[in-house]
């Protein structure tokens, strides 16, 4: 057997499984399970990951790493077949993954230092994550993820083009910008450089990058660089996708968001207005602590009106030692239904988004099975078969309800 690795949860996850693949790669018969904590769904598909490996693979030694476990070590240490614990940090580091490393459980709450890795290659992907920032300063009262994560750390500029620069010699075409909160990027560097700095001066240092897009950022802490990018950049995908969580002001304030809705709704009209065609998606949780069904209802007549095509919807999901927990709760069947709706919502706008788009012509990355996403970030289904990581340009001949139909122009 040779090294596996498991990734559930962020693209900052993704990201951090490909610097692991690179220092573990002379491990054998060992499957590495990068665990996520954001949901409890999260962490039960990886409990279950890990149960089903040691029982198919009994002589596999597993590794578990990622938020989950830097939050409850001692819990994940007892699972069957669980060789090692690793907390965040450690996993990037090249000593724990030499031959002598012991097992147990390591120093989880060991540095908290954000190093720079350089990554060649992402498995089976098309696009490659570049971590420009780590950890959080914020206490969103749902949100487990800075004691998981820790303290807004950032990668200073000159090695996230490195990093750039390296992917796009490894033929990379499209790179997406990740982290836990994207939007803090700088505020501890010297200088304090914004992210909207940051993007400018990499898409300077490495010219040849034809494709750079944003992992999810928070509506309320855009910059003005950022802006300005947005409206004048073409390299700078017109894609944006919002941490929003919620339409409701008072959930909003009971989530402890630096948001409210009309500035939300004003962050999403700016950027129509700045970048005509952007596609605008959100993240949202149905059903949190006290959401009533007209509170619910300000959320979803919120997603309606603002006809966000890309929606990433959670059940609220309790998480211990956060403040939400000790809140009202809602049923979880209510939960569910909340979210089904929300997505609902969603789908018609995706379907309504796509079929806009018949007749024009797009820029695809490719990807496999004929498949691939546009600038807009839109599933394409091609009519012909294609080397994955090629751009190219292509008509749009329709759509099936959630992908686009296309053929090379």
């Amino acid at each position: 057997m040779t090294l596996n690795i498991l990734t559930f949860g962020c693209r900052l996850n993704a990201y951090e499984s490909e610097v692991m693949r690179g220092l573990a790669a002379e491990r054998t018969d060992t499957t590495i399970v990068n665990t996520c904590a954001v949901t409890a769904e999260a962490e039960r598909q990886a409990r279950q990951a890990i149960r089903k490996i040691a029982r198919e693979q009994p002589d596999t030694r597993i590794v578990v790493t990622g938020c989950a476990v830097q939050i409850d070590p001692a819990s994940w240490a007892g699972l069957p077949n669980v060789h090692r614990v690793l907390g965040n940090q450690d996993k990037l580091k090249p000593e724990s993954w030499l031959p002598e490393a012991g097992s147990a459980v390591s120093d989880i709450m060991a540095a908290r230092e954000t190093a720079a890795h350089l990554v060649t290659e992402f498995a089976s992907r098309s696009r490659a994550f570049v971590q420009v920032q780590q950890g959080c300063d914020h206490r969103c009262t749902f949100c487990i993820i800075p004691f998981g994560r820790g303290p807004n750390r950032s990668v200073p500029i000159g090695a996230i083009a490195d990093q750039v620069r390296t992917l796009v010699e490894s033929g990379y075409r499209e790179v997406v910008m990740t982290g836990v909160d994207v939007a803090s990027y700088g505020a501890d560097l010297p200088g304090a450089p914004s992210l909207g700095q940051m993007i400018r001066r990499v898409l300077r240092a490495v010219p040849e990058l034809p494709r750079l897009r944003l992992s999810s950022i928070d509506p309320a802490a855009i910059d003005d660089d950022l802006w300005r990018l947005i409206a004048e950049e073409p390299r700078l995908m017109p894609h944006l996708h919002l941490s929003l969580q919620a339409g409701s002001d008072l959930i909003l304030k009971r989530m402890r968001r630096r948001h409210l809705s009309a500035g939300a709704m004003a962050a999403i009209r700016r950027a129509r207005d700045l970048r005509p065609g952007i596609a605008i998606g959100a993240d949202l949780i149905a059903g949190f602590p006290t959401e009533t069904a007209a509170l619910f209802d300000e959320t979803l007549n919120f997603v309606k009106e603002a006809a966000l095509p890309y929606l990433h919807v959670f059940p609220y999901s309790e998480r211990s030692g956060t403040p939400a927990e000790r809140m009202p709760p809602v049923p979880k069947p209510v939960r569910k239904e909340r979210a089904a709706m929300l997505r609902a919502a969603g789908l018609s706008e995706l379907r309504r988004f796509l079929a806009g788009q018949a007749g024009t012509i797009v820029s695809v990355l490719t990807e496999a099975d004929r498949t691939g996403h546009t600038e807009h970030f839109a599933p394409v289904r091609l009519a012909q078969p294609l080397t994955p990581g090629q751009l190219l340009r292509a008509r749009v001949t329709g759509s099936t309800g959630d992908t686009l139909l296309a053929e090379a122009a």
